[in-house]
């Protein structure tokens, strides 16, 4: 019986270790995962060089929204507006909420000065783009709308490779559709595993607003608009994101979902970045998985929210896992607790009981004492009564 007892103890003690070390475990794999989708961590960058704590917002749009790089604008200028009404007002000259607007603007067949050709997935950006991002830059360097060129083009090392053999071919020429622009720069392809299931094998380039109008805009034709062009332009926004100070908690997230949450009903979707990768958010989440499997609207998600989508699945079950296993040490706690209240109940009892034995034993003594001493006085009493009657007799 001693024998079995203390195996239980055994096998409890070797179940919390293990839950322990298991919860250490997916914890690191949780914040690996989260830490590998670089492209939700533009405020924590923000906020190395800033006074403000900072929050990172990202919106998507449908293709039918009507949200355009003009909108994006406006967007921004409020947001400026707002965080000027709570004294958070930047000196002259600074940005202190960097923004990026983009869509997919098509797949075009690529050519350069030499042989290569390929077919690439063309991305039209716009305001600090790269900045949110967070690509590898293998050569050259990234444009923004600050550069007074705008025909530059980033490319992944996939597409440089089929169209110069090389990856150092920052300078030279390319032709989208025809239309002359030089590279920028050379980025990394996508590396992390759900990067690679949110993209197909079709090479990437991304370019200016200004460069997509001739490639893949249109003219604006409408009399009744005053800012009409006679020149394409490309407009089109499916992604807006900005990284706004934060004077207050959620103030990013609420100035945003003010703005547009209600003017683009069903056709946007909104994130708050800066605490997607949560644990408690991703716990949360197990009970809503449907809307990560089934899709009902038409917003349209690029890559890179793709695969922080498909993170957070995985995180989602992760940290669900390491709840489970650290309710096995939590219950044990909770069991051992219950267990010493119960021994004290007990051994309360017995102190108590022992305590009026005590004090019985001692007071049984006291009479005792009192008692004998009693008797001792009434002998010597009655032999002194004695010795009294004996000398009167004489």
């Amino acid at each position: 019986m001693r024998n079995r007892y203390k195996f239980g103890q055994m096998f409890i003690a070797a179940l919390n270790a293990a839950a322990i070390i298991g919860a250490v475990i997916l914890t690191a794999a949780g914040g690996s995962a989260a830490a590998l989708q670089k492209y939700n961590f533009t405020a924590e960058r923000m906020e190395k060089s800033s006074e403000y704590d900072y929050g990172q917002i990202s919106c998507f749009f449908s293709e039918d929204s009507g949200f355009n790089k003009n909108s994006a604008l406006g967007v921004k200028n409020q947001i400026y507006s707002e965080l000027k009404s709570v004294s958070v007002i930047p000196e002259e000259g600074e940005d202190i909420v960097p923004h990026a607007f983009s869509a997919e603007a098509g797949t075009a067949m690529i050519t350069c000065d030499r042989n290569g050709q390929s077919q690439a997935r063309v991305t039209a950006v716009g305001g600090d783009f790269f900045l949110f991002r967070g690509f590898t830059l293998l050569n050259g360097s990234f444009f923004s709308d600050k550069n007074s060129l705008q025909d530059g083009a980033v490319i992944d090392k996939e597409l440089a490779w089929r169209l110069y053999g090389a990856i150092d071919i920052a300078g030279e020429k390319i032709y989208i559709n025809g239309d002359e622009l030089y590279v920028s720069g050379v980025i990394d392809t996508p590396e992390t595993k759900p990067e690679k299931k949110s993209i197909d094998d079709v090479p990437m380039a991304y370019i200016t607003y200004n460069a997509a109008g001739p490639i893949f805009g249109s003219v604006n034709n409408d009399m009744w608009d005053s800012a009409a062009s006679k020149e394409p332009e490309f407009i089109k926004v499916n992604c807006y994101e900005c990284a706004i100070p934060e004077p207050v908690e959620h103030f990013a997230y609420n100035s945003v979902k003010e703005q547009l949450a209600k003017a683009y009903k069903g056709n946007i979707s909104i994130v708050d970045n800066s605490e997607r990768f949560l644990p408690s958010k991703r716990v949360k989440a197990l009970k809503k998985l449907d809307r990560y499997i089934v899709r009902k609207d038409s917003v349209i998600y690029p890559f890179w929210e793709n695969a922080s989508r498909l993170t957070e699945l995985k995180l989602s079950f992760i940290y669900g896992g390491r709840r489970l296993l650290l309710a096995i040490p939590l219950i044990t706690f909770i069991c051992l607790l219950a267990l010493a209240y119960k021994r004290f109940r007990q051994n309360k009892k017995d102190l108590k009981d022992a305590i009026e034995r005590f004090f019985s034993l001692k007071m049984r003594r006291i009479r005792d004492k009192k008692q004998k001493a009693e008797e001792i006085k009434k002998e010597e009493s009655s032999d002194k009564g004695n010795e009294q009657t004996k000398e009167s007799s004489k």
